[in-house]
């Protein structure tokens, strides 16, 4: 079947009927990435007009009746909508469409088709895949690479026919049509039945689709052609923007260069020579620093070796080291007749540690460290060396360093 979203994209709010409501659990992904299980109701309707996603556009969001819409799936015939509550079966309700994520995938996924129709009859670059992103959409094309001057050529050919203003309509056709035959396709799903779903751009391309679509290439208002990037096996990517995302773009950034502008006191045209000046200057401080910590753990061994009254266990915690620091030291003080335990990076979060001194000691309290550090690491030759994110750990391993060799302590 082909639901209201399908037959009108512009619809913003429809009442339909609800046919089932049952309890189920969902895996949603979260702003921060994570993926969390939300239990709540699947509901099917009647008919929709939130998008369940395909054709490699997203589902749509919106409300039922009020409750939001946090998922819109297909199953066969029918969109499933997951809501956190339940509604009443036979009940009418409405549904609202967030429009602004369904206006942005109309956009997409029309600009899409207009540009795989170009590619095609253009330079005989055919769409092998593609995808729409949050930020900017990706499509697939089956050539190694895309020739200098193409994409600009591309790019005009297809803002051309947007100013042309050229109708897009949508038509329904069985199978069995001969028209089917003269329409560009990537395949069926293996669960659809009934009648299929044409999209087509006025004199330029038939497609199947099962998307939402702008009625007229108009409303894309603008295309713009990023970029392309080698794909996978001998293909290219095609990274592209169409209409409110160019806006927006645009205007993120002009906010960012005047803050950039701000913060490097010079004029745009001069950001790029600003910054490279900038990564100069903290490469040579880089270096300079290191050479003073390079500096600062041969003083450090040497002044413990120098003192008449040392031990056998050497504990020494700093904040701006790193493995060669650590390293400078257990080579310098020497490890045959002492242990040594260095630890670098934030007091109580993340760091870098070094057990070093007799092989047969190191091997058998290596992996004793790393677990009171929670860290991981390893070892040979006497020098075990790992990572941890708990360095506030580090008075158990003194501890346990002092109660086995019993000697003086050192910081």
């Amino acid at each position: 079947m082909a639901f209201q979203c399908q037959r009108d994209s512009y619809v913003q709010e429809f009442v339909t009927t609800v046919v089932s409501c049952s309890p189920c659990e969902l895996s949603l992904e979260r702003a921060s990435g994570k993926k969390e299980k939300v239990k709540g109701f699947e509901v099917i309707l009647k008919d929709t007009v939130l998008f369940p996603e395909g054709g490699g556009q997203p589902d749509d969001r919106g409300t039922l009746g009020g409750v939001p819409v946090l998922r819109v799936t297909r199953r066969g015939a029918e969109a499933v909508h997951f809501v956190a509550s339940a509604v009443e079966v036979g009940s009418s309700i409405q549904l609202k469409v967030d429009w602004d994520r369904r206006f942005d995938h109309m956009q997409q996924h029309s600009g899409q088709h207009l540009i795989t129709a170009l590619a095609d009859s253009t330079f005989g670059y055919k769409t092998t895949s593609w995808e729409l992103g949050r930020q900017y959409s990706t499509i697939e094309l089956n050539t190694a690479m895309v020739k200098a001057g193409e994409v600009e050529a591309l790019e005009n050919a297809v803002n051309d026919k947007i100013r042309a203003a050229v109708p897009i309509t949508i038509e329904l056709l069985f199978l069995d049509d001969p028209a089917v035959q003269q329409v560009r396709s990537r395949g069926l799903p293996d669960d659809h039945s009934g009648p299929i779903r044409i999209v087509n751009i006025e004199g330029m391309d038939s497609n199947m689709c099962c998307g939402t679509h702008v009625s007229n290439l108009s409303h894309l208002q603008l295309i713009k052609i990023l970029g392309t990037e080698k794909g996978k096996k001998n293909k290219t990517n095609l990274i592209f923007m169409a209409g409110n995302r160019i806006l927006k773009y645009v205007e993120k950034s002009y906010n960012r260069e005047r803050s950039l502008t701000d913060l490097l006191t010079s004029g745009v045209d001069d950001h790029v020579e600003a910054v490279e000046k900038l990564q100069n200057a903290v490469k040579g401080l880089r270096k300079s620093n290191l050479n003073l910590l390079r500096d600062m753990a041969v003083l450090i061994a040497q002044n413990f070796k120098s003192d008449p009254n040392r031990g056998n266990l050497f504990c020494l915690h700093r904040k701006d080291g790193d493995a060669e620091f650590m390293n400078i030291i257990a080579k310098e003080i020497g490890t045959e007749d002492t242990i040594l335990f260095l630890t670098v990076g934030e007091e109580r979060g993340a760091g870098l540690f070094l057990l070093a001194g007799p092989v047969d000691v190191v091997d058998r309290l290596g992996p004793r460290v790393a677990e009171l550090l929670e860290g991981k690491g390893a070892g040979k030759k006497g020098r075990f060396q790992g990572k941890t994110s708990c360095m506030g750990r580090r008075a158990g391993v003194k501890a346990l360093l002092q109660e086995k060799f019993l000697c003086k302590f050192n910081t």
